[in-house]
């Protein structure tokens, strides 16, 4: 069987494995996010918060609630680092240096899970257990209560009421995310994943030394890692160690579950707003930039540019041969448009158009299917967006989901969609500008502006992926990027919140002639073209001094 061939069989089976999943997943966390009853564990956890999940949140109280949670997250995680020496489990590994450790908590629990660190050596058991998959848990939880809320703001009217942020986190964790992390975990078992806590041990020998390996809790990380959109490894060789994904059996099950819930929330979505073709219409737009930007990874990485790729069947450097060009074009592609930064090949080793494709994945927002929650509610952001300019164009108020997208709508979403930008783009500037961070570099020219972008596009973005090359592990970038990481991941949630009190507060206004139809494939084509055209005219020129320039040089 040709190369090419299995990585077009590997796409069609994950995209019926999702289709199967679809329809019962979706509803299922639609009857979740509405039912009004709860789970006797969950009454516990709800005394020892002391929340009462009745109470019914205005935006600004649940914003508050987002914003409280993750700020003694941020905390609880930093401090967990910094004691690890004094902690039993540290399999002898010291407290995490300052910088490190707010790099680290500002990563896991704004759902980014950037590593400037190797996880083999840095991080004990206590603190990759009880802290970092954690935090992937309930990082996930956040962003799906942040996007449900924002599903009610569309579906309510005449209220500004957009549910319980308790009741919501605490319903994501325990009745969606455990279950499946569960089955997945006993799956990743199955296939040769590793789930112990045994110590650091000799592993044969090596150019006449021996090799020291830990064990550790690596196959329900590695589940709730995909499966949350987080991407932080267990090992820093992340999803290409075998320990983590021994096999590409197990590598499809991992994309499988990066895309899982991201595709099936359009479905809740839809359920939800009482309009299944509206969420069928997201959906559309999504599978569109998916199926593209794959398609074309696999066509660069294929691409025989030179004997050397026509003896290896494609662009095989930096990949593992365990899963080939297919199996690594289609993980990097899911893992970038997602935010879930795992990686199972060396990204700097891409082709210099396939690095790009990368980069642009995430700057298109992460939507097509975007993060878990994070995904849902960037493209209904952009949704927005798409209606107002339809609007424009034919001098009529735009309306979508039968509320009116007015002047506050439009300047929230907006807001939303320059924030990630401005920051990605500023702190690279300023990075390049100044002498002591281009030292991180092993890379000069166009492949080393690529490197300082990509990690702060990468961080902006909740991503977390790393193009490798650059030495993260300073005080420059660890603080930069972890701010970059809570800016934003937290900042564009208060105008996705304050849209969704805004338009709960709508009275719904009827459909006529002249109404946009948003649920038909004509509009899924103009939200594919904003998305597009956004990304395009934000990124453009800094693509071409990266990516854009190496790949024409090559």
């Amino acid at each position: 069987m040709s190369p090419v061939l299995a990585g077009v069989l590997q796409l069609l089976a994950l995209m019926v494995a999702l289709a199967l999943a679809y329809r019962p997943l979706g509803d299922y966390m639609a009857r979740v996010y509405s039912s009004p009853r709860h789970l006797r564990a969950e009454k516990w956890i709800y005394r020892a918060i002391g929340a009462n999940p009745a109470t019914e949140m205005r935006w600004p109280a649940y914003l508050r609630g987002v914003l409280a949670f993750s700020a003694v997250s941020v905390l609880f995680l930093y401090l967990l680092q910094r004691v690890q020496g004094g902690l039993p489990g540290s399999l002898g590994f010291a407290s995490i240096d300052p910088d490190q450790a707010f790099n680290t908590a500002a990563s896991f629990v704004s759902n980014t899970n950037w590593q400037s660190y190797y996880g083999e050596q840095a991080m004990g058991h206590v603190v990759q257990t009880g802290g970092l998959a954690v935090q992937n848990f309930l990082s996930a939880a956040v962003g799906m209560a942040v996007a449900v809320a924002l599903v009610r703001g569309f579906a309510r009217s005449r209220t500004g009421e957009l549910g319980n942020f308790w009741s919501d986190l605490v319903r994501g964790t325990v009745r969606i995310l455990l279950p499946i992390a569960v089955i997945g975990a006993l799956v990743l078992v199955a296939c040769g994943a590793i789930q112990n806590f045994a110590g650091i041990h000799e592993v044969g020998q090596f150019m006449g030394g021996s090799r020291q390996w830990n064990g550790g809790a690596v196959a329900s990380q590695e589940v709730i890692k995909e499966l949350g959109t987080n991407g932080g490894g267990y090992f820093n060789a992340n999803s290409a160690h075998p320990f983590e994904n021994p096999n590409p059996v197990s590598n499809l099950f991992e994309i499988f579950l990066i895309l899982l819930i991201p595709f099936a929330m359009t479905r809740t979505f839809g359920r939800m707003v009482g309009s299944l073709r509206q969420g069928y219409a997201i959906l559309a737009a999504m599978l569109v930039i998916w199926l593209g930007f794959t398609a074309l990874m696999m066509w660069t990485e294929f691409h025989h540019g030179g004997p050397a790729f026509q003896i290896a069947g494609g662009a095989l450097e930096g990949k593992e041969t365990r899963f080939g060009v297919g199996g690594s074009s289609i993980f990097a592609v899911a893992t970038t448009l997602t935010s879930t930064g795992a990686v199972n090949s060396f990204l700097s080793s891409f082709t210099g158009f396939g690095g790009g494709i990368a980069m642009l994945g995430m700057q298109l927002g992460e939507i097509a299917p975007g993060g878990v929650g994070s995904g849902l509610y960037g493209i209904l952001i952009m949704a927005v967006i798409a209606v107002f300019i339809a609007g424009l164009m034919v001098g009529r108020t735009p309306e979508y989901l039968g509320k009116k997208i007015g002047t506050r709508q439009i300047k929230f979403a907006a807001c939303y969609i320059l924030i990630t930008p401005a920051l990605v783009l500023c702190f690279t500037a300023v990075a390049m500008a100044l002498p002591t961070p281009t030292n991180s570099l092993t890379n000069s020219g166009p492949h080393g502006f690529s490197e300082i972008l990509y990690a702060y596009t990468s961080g902006a973005n909740n991503n977390g992926s790393a193009f490798a090359g650059l030495n993260a592990d300073t005080q420059w970038f660890n603080t930069t990027i972890g701010l970059a990481m809570l800016l934003g991941r937290f900042v564009p949630m208060v105008f996705v919140l304050a849209l969704a009190g805004s338009l709960a507060e709508q009275s719904p206004v009827p459909k006529t002639a002249g109404t946009l139809r948003t649920e038909k494939p004509l509009f899924s084509g103009v939200l594919v073209g904003t998305i597009v055209i956004v990304a395009g005219l934000t990124y453009f020129p800094a693509l071409a001094l990266g990516p854009l320039a190496e790949g024409l040089a090559s």
